[in-house]
């Protein structure tokens, strides 16, 4: 297994071929708080795995045993100014948008705590794998504030916007298996599994066209809340930067010969 440090608190881990990247957030001490360093550090590592043309995947992780992530670094938080409040914004801002941002398929591998910034995290990846352990919520109207790394525009899109309003109103935490019938996570898998089953996942999406599987994602994420017809516009361009692909091309070859592909990636 290779490691790359995105400074104290984020480690981007990638074994074999290295087209499966883990994001694992590395603060185990804070139960992964989101301080000012440790948001530059997430911003920091999606820019890079966004601009690897080797990713096709990847697992946003933590190391931390009783939590995923708890969301903003509250301590900090108390320690600032309004004015460094306002300083440190466009950081948090390019953690959570860094994620969201990420051009390959992306899940979130949440067990203990998801909560606030926390569970805007996992909202930012196209899949939520989490433990029967888990606990997610956006309490953050309960502080004083309101869910500001994406919640109220992506909870929504996942569960509705009254089931949205009354979970962020109310600010409580919903457990694994309330949360999977309620759609705020995807699957519910043993206690400790869910960066194991995130990883199984990921290297079966690994295993399709880089190229397919980007353009995918962005027709998937352009079209939603788009009028059919801007949907299917949105999905025909999706559609032309693959049609005429190195990866289509050998996908086509390989079905024909029986053979697994050999992505060009191109």
């Amino acid at each position: 297994m290779s490691e790359q440090r995105f400074g104290e608190f984020v480690a981007v881990r990638r074994e074999g071929d290295g087209h499966v990247a883990e994001l694992a957030m590395d603060r185990p001490k804070a139960m992964n708080a989101v301080s000012t360093e440790m948001a530059r550090s997430i911003g920091a590592a999606c820019a890079a795995l966004a601009a690897d043309p080797s990713v096709r995947v990847v697992v946003l992780s933590s190391t931390a045993e009783r939590a995923f992530c708890v969301g903003a670094d509250l301590k900090e938080r108390n320690s600032l100014s309004d004015t460094e409040l306002v300083r440190q914004r466009p950081t948090t801002r390019g953690a959570y948008g860094g994620v969201l941002a990420l051009p390959m398929p992306t899940i979130a591998a949440v067990h203990g705590f998801a909560l606030g910034g926390g569970f805007e995290l996992a909202l930012a990846c196209d899949v939520i794998v989490a433990d029967e352990a888990a606990v997610v919520g956006l309490p953050e109207v309960s502080v004083g504030v309101i869910p500001g790394g994406g919640g109220t525009q992506l909870l929504p899109r996942r569960v509705g916007a009254a089931r949205a309003a009354e979970l962020i109103f109310t600010a409580r935490r919903v457990e694994a298996a309330e949360a999977l019938s309620l759609g705020l996570v995807d699957s519910v898998v043993p206690a400790g599994q869910d960066t194991a089953e995130a990883l199984a996942l990921a290297s079966r999406m690994a295993a399709n066209s880089p190229v397919g599987l980007r353009a995918a994602k962005r027709a998937l994420r352009l079209g939603h809340g788009m009028d059919l017809e801007a949907g299917l516009e949105i999905e025909d361009a999706a559609w032309r930067t693959v049609a005429f692909s190195g990866d289509r091309v050998e996908g086509v070859a390989a079905f024909n010969e029986k053979r697994k592909p050999n992505w060009p990636g191109e």
